[in-house]
């Protein structure tokens, strides 16, 4: 997903939590039954983090891996 720099994280988050919460009370009609009290999907808080222009490779790697251990493939999978 690419979204313009002048667009605020806030916005964004708020945005994609709103649509995706539509769609999921639409396809789940439980959902809506379930949640009829707070009448939210989702909590009000979420995390952005950012890894400093990192190459993708890096930040895809895992954490905690040996050094000459292969990536993950774009599944997630080791060896994919």
């Amino acid at each position: 997903m690419r979204v313009p720099v002048e667009v605020a994280v806030s916005r964004l988050v708020n945005s994609l939590k709103g649509v995706s919460s539509r769609r999921m009370r639409q396809e789940f009609p439980d959902l809506v039954q379930h949640y009829y009290r707070a009448n939210k999907l989702w909590s009000g808080s979420y995390f952005a983090g950012s890894v400093g222009g990192a190459p993708l490779a890096t930040v895809r790697r895992p954490t905690g891996l040996k050094p000459g251990t292969p990536s993950p493939g774009p599944g997630g999978i080791l060896g994919e």
